[in-house]
């Protein structure tokens, strides 16, 4: 599958600094709908997208988000993560790893397919991912976002980002935060 979404040149199509990112209104780990635009007006922010809370990786993305918070944080940017999960599973995934962040669901992968980063799932490799993954993300497009954080300018252009096509590959928390640092530093 990785090989394939490599040859079909699918990173071609995510969203590349420069780009306006695609507005959103989307619910909260806790039912809460949040727009992007009250993040920005904030200053920077960081979108970072999960596949959910079954994935390994994510976890240990997370993990690692959760921890350079305060840095994140001191370098002025909110961070958002994005999962395509819904009925309370953002919230497990929050609660379990104790993420001060905000966690939003991605309501089928609409965020996601806008800025580039989602793909659908070959048949083939469905029942790979259980009988229980249509209703996790409440549909059943199959859809799953690649590994992708963006860093977005005040007025919502992206500034940085990190796309990678195999799952296990995800982006440095020290590269994020050095990322805002230089951003913020030409702002």
């Amino acid at each position: 599958m990785l090989a394939t979404l490599g040859q079909s040149g699918f990173l071609d199509n995510v969203l590349q600094p420069g780009h306006l990112f695609p507005d959103f209104m989307l619910p909260s780990a806790e039912g809460r709908l949040l727009s992007l635009g009250e993040f920005l007006a904030r200053g920077p922010v960081i979108v970072s997208f999960f596949r959910g809370e079954w994935c390994p990786f994510c976890k240990l993305m997370l993990a690692a988000l959760t921890e350079a918070l305060p840095q994140i944080s001191a370098a002025g940017a909110t961070l958002l993560g994005l999962t395509p999960e819904t009925g309370g599973l953002a919230l497990s995934m929050k609660t379990y790893h104790g993420a001060p962040f905000e966690i939003l669901s991605d309501v089928d992968c609409g965020v996601g397919l806008a800025a580039g980063v989602v793909f659908r799932i070959p048949p083939l490799y469905r029942a790979s991912l259980g009988d229980k993954f249509a209703a996790r993300q409440g549909n059943e497009g199959w859809y799953l976002p690649i590994p992708a954080t963006f860093i977005l300018t005040p007025d919502g252009r992206v500034a940085w980002r990190f796309a990678n096509i195999d799952f296990s590959r995800m982006p440095e928390p020290a590269d994020i935060i050095q990322a805002v640092m230089s951003m913020r530093r030409v702002m």
